[in-house]
């Protein structure tokens, strides 16, 4: 589940390569503007195929544009993901353990930089298409992104929800509840300082 989760979030979740103009890509960044920083809470269910369901899990999460997100899931284990500019952190409370690797590649990122309204990141990576009623559909322009469809629910006031779908027909399913995009966030609050007690596995690259 771990492994499944921190692939959907920072493998998560851009236009076609044009010089014209994408009107869904403008309407999906106008959108996603409002969000400079932003925190609430969230439920995940995921999915295998024949839409089975495989767990649930539910937790809180912190985003500051553009490079500052956190997932922390608080049931049913406790785990903590944290991505800043240099490094992505991984804190397995259960487990007692801290893992920290570079941020080495878009793919890594490309979630964050959907959800940051970063466009250049759109334009190289996705094909979006503006479903209506709040519904954007992303589609990886390349295989190499680890998930074939991420669709996105939002509109001028609100951040709904997201699905991710992978390429053996699993998807994870996450609503948005709680949202408060008038919190005063700084970097401080994506800081780690691993517990004493804590294993810690550091990788250069």
């Amino acid at each position: 589940m771990t492994k499944y989760l921190l692939a959907a979030l920072l493998c998560f979740a851009s236009l076609l390569s044009s010089a014209q103009p994408n009107v869904d890509a403008n309407a999906l960044l106008s959108a996603l503007q409002q969000f400079k920083h932003l925190q609430g809470q969230f439920s995940q269910q995921q999915f295998g195929q024949n839409k089975v369901l495989l767990a649930e899990s539910r937790g809180e999460f912190r985003i500051l544009q553009p490079s500052y997100f956190a997932w922390e899931v608080l049931s049913p284990d406790e785990q903590l993901i944290i991505v800043d500019p240099e490094f992505i952190w991984h804190y397995d409370r259960d487990l007692e353990t801290v893992t920290r690797r570079p941020v080495t590649g878009d793919a890594e990122m490309i979630p964050l930089k959907i959800l940051g309204g970063d466009a250049e990141k759109l334009e190289e990576k996705f094909n979006i298409v503006d479903k209506g009623a709040n519904e954007f559909v992303l589609t990886p322009l390349s295989g190499d992104l680890g998930f074939k469809k991420l669709i996105l629910y939002l509109d001028q006031t609100q951040l709904s929800g997201m699905e991710i779908h992978d390429n053996i027909d699993q998807f994870v399913v996450i609503k948005f509840t709680n949202l408060d995009a008038n919190a005063e966030l700084s970097s401080a609050d994506f800081a780690l300082t691993p517990p004493p007690e804590a294993d810690l596995f550091y990788y250069d690259q």
